[in-house]
């Protein structure tokens, strides 16, 4: 029987990201997809600077925003058409490196993810199987899959099976989670267009279209793409909904059938889900499978990907038998606890946002339903830290950005899958940091001292995946911080499989 360290079933965003990132730190991969192709239509079509941060991590971080278009921000539009709230979007180069938001084609990001694996000789990609049964005991996990391509029952063996496997998981019913629902269940026509042409007045800034009667949302996609999003009627079928000529009908007020040509209409169910249980055993989620989202906030891959950020250095960790026992199994519970929290404000904050839209908020109204933004104008975007977990103190859990060294290489390029040091100079001068740890310092980083002003620290130390386990302001509390690291997850030593 085969032996993997970890088997992933899923090979959508989330499940290949996690693939590459597991690869990376010298794990053994197993990912079974049941589908024989990546879907060949949009279906996410926004990411952020973090997650962009996560594909330089694996590689595609360059490829992919060549691939990309602009994205302005978002704008709140009455039933009048006047402007009820502008929510910018900055433009340039963020903390995180990168910009701060993009606009994509899913199948670009998909056949990027897909291209780089055949460069990962530790993981193994499995098509057309149909995974059905799950076993798990003390030293692993069983799963019998059936390969379609042959009509075989096959079986393999992992250390923990991570579900990537979508709102209908398989593996979230193995763990027999059930669900905290956020009240969020409405039908949406999803429809998306090629353009015969440029049309320059439909604009680049995405637009929520505050209409009671039928609320509604347009996106621009890269190239020619366009999205609408817009309300099903409680009398109105699917079968109705996506009849061409009703198709036209709700673009109306936007396009002509000779303007555009149909890509994709369909009705989808859009849920505000949180799986109770992410994790039993050796049993754990990822993306979908532990959440669903509204679109509102445009979030749902990326929660994804924050999810096996949090995830594969602790996995890697565990496997290569540098945290064993009760530590290990502390370790990976700080993956729901420290994911959950983060994923649910932004669930409940699109619920809060698509409710107002639905009932024409004002514009006092919807800045009030989205925090952070401090009673101004124009929104400013959020970013909750993750919850309870490995942190200590204040600052603990909040996304840290990302300083260009000296040479003109990130803090990551040189980095990457490690515990990392961004201090004061003087105060980095009086401690001594354990091998292995990098260091970044107000010296050899001509933006360090912006990135530490920004939670008023003198020092911080960053985990692999670039939240902070800490801040400190002496070179004492720097040095009890770092005795809290744990070991790099590419450094570990890989014990015997199970």
């Amino acid at each position: 029987m085969e032996q993997y360290d970890v088997a992933i079933v899923g090979y959508g965003p989330t499940g290949a990201t996690l693939a590459h990132l597991l690869g990376q730190c010298g794990l053994s991969v197993l990912v079974l997809e049941r589908e024989g192709a990546a879907y060949h239509l949009p279906r996410a079509v926004h990411f952020d600077a973090e997650v962009m941060r996560v594909f330089q991590w694996i590689g595609i971080a360059d490829a992919m925003q060549e691939l990309t278009c602009l994205h302005p921000g978002m704008r709140f539009v009455g039933p009048d058409g006047a402007l009820l709230l502008d929510w910018p979007r900055p433009q340039g180069t963020g903390p995180q490196g990168w910009r701060a938001n993009y606009r994509f084609h899913q199948p670009d990001l998909e056949r990027l993810l897909r291209d780089a694996m055949e460069s990962r000789p530790e993981v193994t990609v499995r098509t057309r199987c149909d995974l059905f049964m799950v076993e798990q005991d003390d030293a692993g996990v069983t799963l019998r899959y059936e390969d379609m391509s042959r009509g075989k029952v096959e079986r393999a063996r992992a250390r923990y099976v991570v579900g990537c496997d979508g709102a209908r998981s398989l593996i979230r019913r193995f763990i027999e989670s059930g669900m905290e629902d956020y009240g969020f269940h409405e039908r949406w026509l999803v429809i998306d267009v090629i353009l015969n042409g440029d049309k320059p007045e439909l604009g680049d800034h995405s637009i929520q279209y505050c209409v009671p009667e039928r609320p509604s949302t347009y996106v621009r996609t890269p190239g020619r793409r366009r999205r609408w999003e817009i309300t099903v009627l409680p009398d109105e079928t699917t079968a109705e909904m996506t009849r061409p000529e009703k198709v036209w009908d709700m673009l109306s007020p936007w396009l002509k059938p000779d303007e555009a040509e149909l890509e994709r209409a369909a009705v989808y169910v859009f849920h505000s889900l949180v799986a109770e249980d992410w994790r039993k055993g050796r049993l754990l989620l990822a993306g979908d499978a532990c959440h669903q989202t509204p679109p509102f906030m445009g979030q749902g891959m990326c929660a994804g990907v924050r999810d096996v950020a949090n995830l594969y250095w602790k996995l890697a960790l565990v496997c290569k038998g540098a945290v064993t026992g009760d530590a290990a199994e502390r370790l990976l519970d700080t993956y729901e606890s420290e994911r959950k929290p983060n994923a649910r404000e932004y669930i409940q904050t699109a619920v809060r946002l698509g409710g107002l839209i639905n009932t024409c908020g004002t514009e006092a109204a919807l800045r009030a339903a989205l925090p952070g933004n401090r009673g101004s104008a124009k929104m400013e975007s959020i970013a909750p830290p993750i919850g309870p977990g490995l942190g200590v103190g204040d600052v603990a859990g909040r996304l840290f950005g990302q300083p260009r060294l000296a040479d003109g290489r990130l803090m990551d390029e040189v980095y990457r899958h490690r515990w990392v040091v961004v201090a004061d100079a003087a105060l980095a001068a009086g401690v001594e940091l354990p091998p292995g740890i990098g260091l970044v310092t107000t010296e050899n980083s001509a933006d360090a001292a912006e990135h530490l002003e920004r939670l008023a620290t003198r020092a911080v130390l960053l985990r692999p995946d670039r939240h902070t386990l800490g801040g400190a302001d002496t070179a004492t509390e720097l040095a009890a911080l770092l005795e809290r690291a744990l070991p790099d997850p590419v450094k570990s030593q890989e014990p015997e499989m199970v």
